[in-house]
């Protein structure tokens, strides 16, 4: 007997009326609850926006369609499909977590210069100061607090400056005539490290009309990178604060601003703690 002969041997033998009769207990039970769980994966797909995953879903379900051939028994192959789907939701669910962890596992973290606790409080003065003139004017800004932890093609879409913090210099960057201004400045430790630089934009339909291109630029490379960004509003002088791609503080004063940046330097801020 060849080995085609033996598979339809097999699925003749498991399908068969004597074969599914002594088993159909178990085999109800088992399409009850595929039956279940496609539904609910299917329903956090949808909710989630993410449709574009039925078509692994199918795959899955095919792969182990075939591997049922196979198997002894049902339960492989329902377990398999079971297996997969609870994988995916997973990953829908949490793909923002895990894109961001992935790129920071890959991402050699750089050390700055050493600035001791004045030189931090001085530093954080100045954004401040810069944030709240620029929105007391409406003047439009996206500033991102990084580790050196972005994406290469970020920094290299803008222009490195490694410039001192200062105010005036945050707000010349952003002056409505400056070449530099519709981009996002990025903060690396007590350098303005780069300007003009370009953000992945949130895409979630579910966002607010009324949130302009910083906004979701903001919210966009929170999303894929563990950054904090802060927003000042083009059209309302309303400055956001922006992480882990949902937006933590709307009317941020100076008091929430400089709570961020304290986030931000409390490695510099604790260490003659530490000594």
């Amino acid at each position: 007997m060849n080995q085609w002969d033996v598979i339809r041997q097999h699925i003749i033998d498991k399908f068969s009326a004597s074969g599914f009769s002594a088993n159909w207990v178990t085999y109800l039970f088992q399409f009850i609850s595929f039956a279940i769980v496609y539904y609910l994966v299917f329903k956090v797909l949808r909710n989630n926006k993410a449709d574009k995953f039925t078509g692994i879903i199918v795959f899955f379900v095919v792969l182990a369609g075939i591997s049922l051939v196979f198997s002894q028994d049902l339960s492989s192959g329902f377990l398999f499909i079971i297996i997969a789907m609870i994988a995916l939701v997973v990953f829908t669910m949490f793909h923002t977590e895990i894109k961001r962890s992935l790129l920071d596992l890959g991402v050699k973290k750089s050390k700055s210069e050493p600035v001791n606790v004045t030189g931090v409080e001085l530093i954080m003065d100045e954004i401040v100061r810069a944030v709240q003139n620029m929105s007391k004017n409406d003047i439009g800004a996206l500033i991102v607090l990084s580790n050196d932890n972005l994406p290469d093609g970020i920094i290299e879409s803008g222009t490195v400056i490694n410039a001192q913090i200062t105010s005036q210099m945050i707000e010349a960057i952003f002056y409505p005539k400056a070449p530099l201004h519709d981009g996002a400045l990025v903060i690396e430790g007590n350098k303005l490290y780069a300007a003009g630089c370009f953000l992945p934009l949130a895409q979630d339909e579910r966002l607010p009309k009324e949130m302009g291109s910083r906004h979701r630029a903001a919210l966009g490379v929170t999303m894929v990178a563990s950054v904090t960004a802060i927003v000042v509003s083009e059209e309302t002088g309303i400055i956001s604060i922006v992480k882990n791609g949902i937006v933590k503080k709307k009317y941020a004063d100076a008091t929430d601003i400089k709570e961020a940046l304290s986030d931000y330097y409390w490695s510099d801020l604790t260490a003659e703690a530490v000594i």
